[in-house]
């Protein structure tokens, strides 16, 4: 069986976030949804494979959530995102379990810790 997990993350302000999320990080938005004009919004962002929902429901989450992406070079994504303007609250360092990680903050203070397997 294969295994999808969504990481569901608060936001407050969704103009800000998608612009973060977008043209910061490069994610795209597969889809966003309000009941009307001016209710909170709910939306699915993915990049290469690893998808997020962000909302701005109050009863969905609390803000300050966190979510751990594995990708194929954390390294590559850190000059990536640079380039873009987005600096990591950590920059990519080697782990004990043989990971190299780095850590970025969103304007909300959801942590994306962002993974890539070390191999010898």
């Amino acid at each position: 069986m294969r295994q999808r997990v969504f990481p569901q993350l608060r936001m407050t302000n969704w103009k800000r976030t998608r612009a973060f999320y977008v043209d910061g990080l490069g994610f795209s938005v597969d889809w966003e949804h309000r009941f009307e004009p001016g209710l909170p919004v709910f939306a699915q962002l993915t990049r290469d494979g690893l998808s997020l929902f962000l909302t701005e429901h109050a009863g969905d989450c609390q803000v300050g959530g966190a979510a751990y992406l594995v990708v194929d070079d954390v390294d590559a994504l850190f000059r990536e995102i640079g380039r873009r303007g987005i600096q990591p609250a950590e920059p990519p360092g080697d782990t004990e379990w043989q990971a190299r990680e780095m850590t970025v903050v969103d304007p909300d203070g959801n942590r994306l810790r962002f993974s890539t397997a070390v191999t010898e």
